[in-house]
Parts: structure tokens; sequence; C-alpha cells
């Protein structure tokens, strides 16, 4: 008897434990790791033995392995005055080197995504290699595109990275996509 109501003290303490600890992950932003305890599925998603699928859970990281910047030629971008500490200065030092081409030589809608990676002081591990280039732009648009970014890059680089983001960013690969997107006159806007 001693036994049984023991056991049941102790059952509904780590009940209350429980939901106290599932209420302030929930109040403070974070999920709690999932339990066999827990009375609903775990989160972000949950598996069963009946899927078909494995059982993977799909867990959304706020910036991603992978370095991803958009650069758009209508807007004015201005370079961080200081060394740059976060990945929002890299973003905006890499979106303020670029010079867009002249508009009488503009292509509306012209698009080019290149790769590339920088090293620990700040400079490029190798030129930035293009991933994409708008399909139907003629040749010498692509070249002249082409030249705009590489020009870019021959002006800003080396950045200069703290030591705490430089650890952060040396080797990793970055993707800028460049989009003209300008009103550029006397050409066919969509």
């Amino acid at each position: 008897m001693v036994r049984t109501l023991l056991l049941a003290i102790c059952a509904c303490a780590l009940v209350s434990v429980t939901d106290r600890s599932e209420a302030r992950s929930i109040r403070h932003g974070y999920v709690a790791p999932c339990s066999v305890m827990d009375r609903h599925p775990c989160m972000p998603t949950f598996c069963s033995v009946f899927d078909r699928h494995p059982c993977v859970p799909e867990v959304q990281y706020p910036i991603g392995q992978d370095l991803r910047i958009n650069v758009e030629s209508a807007k004015t971008y201005a370079m961080p005055d200081q060394d740059l500490n976060t990945l929002a200065d890299l973003y905006a030092a890499v979106r303020a080197c670029w010079q867009p081409p002249p508009l009488d030589l503009a292509r509306d809608g012209m698009q080019a995504t290149v790769r590339f990676a920088f090293n620990r002081s700040g400079q490029l591990i190798a030129p930035p290699r293009p991933t994409y280039m708008s399909s139907d732009a003629p040749p010498e648009t692509r070249q002249i595109y082409r030249g705009s970014i590489d020009a870019a890059f021959e002006r800003c680089t080396p950045l200069t990275f703290t030591q705490g983001l430089a650890g952060a960013v040396a080797g990793r690969p970055i993707a800028v996509r460049y989009i003209e997107n300008r009103t550029l006159e006397g050409q066919w806007q969509p």
C-alpha cells in the first residue's frame, strides 16, 4: 500500500515537472527535447512505426548551411564602416561592392548567380564561379554582367573580418544572385 502510494506521488511530481518545463520552453521560444513522458508528438514533426518513409525531423535552421545573398540593382547599399563582425555585415559589404552596368548596357530582368568562398584573411579562395545567367540574354550581355561582378570583387577584396566571423565563414560556399530590376527606358517591361 505504501509502495503504491509512493509511486503515485512520484508520478504526479514527474507530470508536474514535465508540464512546467514544457510551459517554460514554449514561453521562452524554444522546444524542449522529446521524451517518452510527453503527452504530445515531438516538435517540429513526429514519426510513426506505421509511416512508409524514414523518420527524419525537419529542423528549421535560422541561417542554413550555405550562405545566400540577393543583390538588386535598383537598391543602394552602404559599405559597413567597421571590420565585418556578423553575417549581416558581410552581406552588406558584398551588396555594396557591386556596381551594375550602365543603363545603356543593362538588360531588364537579367539575373546572374556566382559562388565563391573567402579564406580567414578575407580574400577569395578562387575567382567567383558563375552558376547561372539568364538563358534568354545574348552572350555579350552575359559578358557585361560577368565583368561587373568580377570588378566588384577586385574592387572590394580582401574584406576585413573580425576573428569570429573569419572562423565562421572561411571556406563556406556563398552564393550571390545579382538581379537587374532598374526601370530601363526603351526596353520591354514584363
